[in-house]
């Protein structure tokens, strides 16, 4: 059922004009790398801030102000090319474990970043001017477990053209 799911998508007069426009697909790829980066340094620089090893003189509440409209705006950037490259390439991912992989730590990470977010509103709600001290040991493990997933979600996504 998916094979014939991917090889209708390839079909599609729309993925044709993408396989077939020769500037289509690297300027997508183009956009999706920029906008990868985007989300991990935006990601990074919060993780890193929640476990405590970077942007110390800064509140929580700063560093999530100044990276998370980056993060989503990105991540909105990358649902839009990344849709574009499977239409254009149904194959190279709908048929690739890693992928399947990828998108998983995805959905999870988003998870995690939406998780801690309410987490974080909650505490600033309650009059507070950053997260609860009852709450940095949450903060620690969100950190780590966000970056960990970042860093599995771009490695992933290099291992796509190698797999499959």
């Amino acid at each position: 059922m998916l094979d014939d799911f991917i090889n209708w998508l390839g079909a599609t007069p729309v993925s044709l004009v993408i396989q077939k426009v020769f500037w289509i697909i690297p300027t997508v790829q183009t956009v999706h790398i920029l906008a990868i980066s985007v989300v991990l340094s935006s990601m990074a620089m919060f993780d890193l801030r929640l476990l405590g090893l970077a942007g110390m003189r800064n509140s929580i509440r700063s560093f999530s102000r100044r990276f998370m409209p980056w993060l989503w705006g990105a991540l909105i950037v990358l649902a839009v090319s990344g849709s574009i490259l499977i239409v254009a390439e149904p194959k190279r991912a709908l048929g690739n474990v890693v992928f399947l992989l990828k998108m998983c730590m995805l959905a999870t990470a988003i998870i995690v970043t939406l998780g801690f977010q309410t987490v974080l509103k909650r505490d600033l709600a309650s009059g507070s001017a950053d997260l609860a001290p009852s709450h940095f040991t949450v903060a620690k493990i969100t950190g780590l477990l966000s970056l960990a997933l970042w860093v599995g979600i771009a490695v992933a996504g290099r291992l796509i053209a190698y797999t499959g």
